[in-house]
């Protein structure tokens, strides 16, 4: 197996850690980065695991989904009633859980199979990681 990465740096995007005990509760935004791991068993007609001029649909789905967003956490009790208020002010995504790890899992589930579609199945993603302002990192693999 090959790998090969990516990362996609100062993604502008807020979450809300609800149930933490400390400030990380507020709605509060960074300047995330994403990296992801590619793999294959063959490489393809140029020798590369994914040709990176090739995987603009994945910087294409962080622009549309990510881009000045505020990313929930589905059990999240507050934030429906947040978007409600004034829905013209939000640009809210929900996931399962908005922690980086959690964004980390999540993301591993939207590229790899982006990766596989858009590759016929000869590359997939093995790891996505995920940082908040380049200080805190949290991964997800398979």
């Amino acid at each position: 197996m090959l790998t090969c990465k990516k990362t996609y740096f100062d993604i502008p995007f807020a979450h809300r850690q609800y149930l933490h005990d400390g400030h990380c509760a507020y709605v509060h935004g960074h300047n995330w980065d994403i990296s992801v791991t590619f793999a294959c068993s063959q490489t393809d007609e140029n020798g590369f695991v994914v040709d990176f001029g090739k995987v603009k649909f994945i910087k294409k789905w962080i622009d549309e989904n990510l881009d000045h967003a505020c990313v929930f956490s589905e059990s999240d009790p507050l934030a429906k009633k947040l978007i409600e208020a004034a829905p013209e002010a939000w640009n809210a995504r929900f996931v399962k859980e908005c922690s980086c790890e959690g964004l980390a899992r999540h993301f591993f589930g939207v590229f790899d199979a982006l990766v596989r579609e858009n590759t016929n199945g000869r590359a997939w993603v093995v790891r996505v990681s995920v940082s908040e302002d380049k200080k805190n990192t949290a991964c997800y693999g398979e």
